[in-house]
């Protein structure tokens, strides 16, 4: 999840250069540094200013980073499609009351069951493979296993996406489609947070993490109550 734009935290166009991202922070942190500046001061602007650079600077970080603000533009532009499409959809076809309740079993078939099962996998698994890093975090053959796992869990949580997108939820499922949606939303977040500790071994990074699958969990919990 993306709460500040690295590059306007650095006042930097998205092709700035690494001389100008560094150039950049130079600036920026003079001018908001207690030591250098005590009107400007600003502690917690220098926070996301050392977490913008830590991301930035780094060819591999940056170009993780670049990925996950392509994903998070698509995913806008593709529930907004998908919500004008089931609108089209339900005023076009008029549906009966028996072709409504076909439409409820044929979502929860095609689309509820497989995406459920999935998120069900992925929220279930992680507190084994967090208990598997805790014994070393810092070990190679560890970390490498930890990477695999979330390796894993983007290509199920990709395939859920996409089963998520192939039918409009019908009306009277709306409240579980969405449970079922911000769910999902919360998942992908949380694998890319937890994809950050092996690049700097920050532990809030796991700690972020967790709590995105927390909260995945909670309102996955709700879509089940919800469809029983």
């Amino acid at each position: 999840m993306v709460d500040y734009n690295h590059y306007e935290i650095l006042k930097v166009n998205p092709n700035a250069s690494q001389a100008e991202i560094k150039q950049a922070y130079r600036r920026l942190v003079k001018l908001f540094h207690p030591d250098s500046n005590q009107q400007t001061a600003d502690k917690e602007q220098i926070i996301r200013i050392n977490a913008a650079y830590e991301v930035l600077s780094d060819t591999e970080a940056r170009l993780n980073y670049d990925q996950q603000l392509k994903d998070s533009s698509e995913k806008l532009n593709s529930r907004q499609q998908r919500t004008a499409s089931a609108q089209r959809h339900y005023q076009a076809t008029r549906k009966t009351g028996k072709d409504a309740d076909e439409l409820v079993e044929e979502w929860l078939r095609l689309v509820y069951q497989p995406v459920n099962r999935i998120l069900s996998h992925i929220l279930n698994s992680l507190q084994e493979q967090i208990d598997e890093l805790a014994a070393d975090p810092f070990d190679d053959e560890l970390l490498e296993e930890f990477q695999e796992y979330l390796d894993r869990c983007r290509r199920d949580f990709k395939q859920a996406q996409i089963t998520f997108r192939s039918l409009p939820n019908p009306p009277s499922l709306a409240r579980a489609a969405a449970h079922l949606y911000y769910s999902l939303n919360q998942v992908g977040d949380g694998i890319e947070e937890l994809a950050y500790f092996p690049m700097n071994y920050d532990e809030r990074y796991l700690h972020t993490g967790q709590e995105l699958f927390r909260i995945a969990k909670k309102l996955h919990y709700e879509v089940q109550a919800s469809v029983k």
